[in-house]
């Protein structure tokens, strides 16, 4: 199946990372998420009821980021996407976490991971 909905660069502070000086005040974090289900008949009917309501995935990694705390970037993207294929009807979910202020001792972008996940069977639950 290639049909994907994407969110791309959400962004939302929260308190993730190893160091324990991590912890005590809320950093930003970026995510991704790319959902994938077949999109055929909601384009066709042009009707929401057979898609995803982007503002609830929004909502729910908002709610995974910014309410839990969690020591390592893939525990968070391993979370979010556990809550997506449980939430939604999708075959499978790709996560990408990107932590823009790490420290490293230098100059870097961002940390970041990228995980997939399949629902067993690859298929939507309906």
């Amino acid at each position: 199946m290639s049909d994907r909905i994407v969110l791309s660069n959400m962004r939302f502070l929260g308190l993730h990372g190893y160091y324990d000086d991590e912890l005590l005040a809320r950093q930003p974090f970026e995510i991704d998420v790319e959902l994938v289900l077949d999109l055929q008949r909601a384009g066709v009917n042009d009707d929401l009821e057979q898609s995803i309501d982007y503002a609830r995935v929004y909502e729910l990694v908002r709610e995974v980021v910014e309410s839990r705390s969690l020591r390592l970037l893939e525990a968070l993207a391993e979370t979010i996407a556990r809550e997506v294929l449980a939430g939604f009807d999708v075959a499978g979910v790709t996560v990408r976490v990107r932590k823009p202020e790490v420290k490293l001792g230098g100059p870097i972008d961002y940390a970041g991971v990228e995980i997939r996940r399949v629902r067993p069977g690859g298929e939507p639950t309906a």
